[in-house]
């Protein structure tokens, strides 16, 4: 019998409640199985970061977008069903994803 179970035994209507992680991931953002893919690219000699390969929803994946440019204070696009972000931010990009339940493959360089 673990701590759990004892508590458990002593509150029987305490009703437990939610972690952060869990309300974050119910939001409205579907998790997909296939990981997303985040890309690096140079055009016109500048860097882009290209996130690519979700299959949910398309608002959902312009919200995600807007989320993404908002916490990195950077610029970028929706287009063709990519999220083009101004700059090297992979690794900024990544980790967010991560934290949100993606699965995440890192392309190029």
């Amino acid at each position: 019998m673990d701590l759990q179970d004892q508590l458990k035994n002593l509150f029987p209507e305490h009703i437990e409640e939610e972690s952060e992680a869990t309300a974050d991931a119910s939001k409205g953002l579907w998790i997909q199985d296939d990981p997303i893919l985040c890309k690096y690219e140079k055009r016109k000699g500048k860097p882009i970061t290209i996130i690519d390969g979700y299959t949910g929803a398309t608002e959902d994946f312009k919200a995600l977008a807007k989320e993404l440019k908002t916490t990195l204070s950077v610029g970028g696009s929706f287009k063709d069903d990519k999220i083009i972000i101004q700059g090297d931010y992979r690794d900024k990009i990544m980790a967010i994803l991560k934290e949100k339940g993606f699965q995440v493959k890192r392309v190029g360089g």
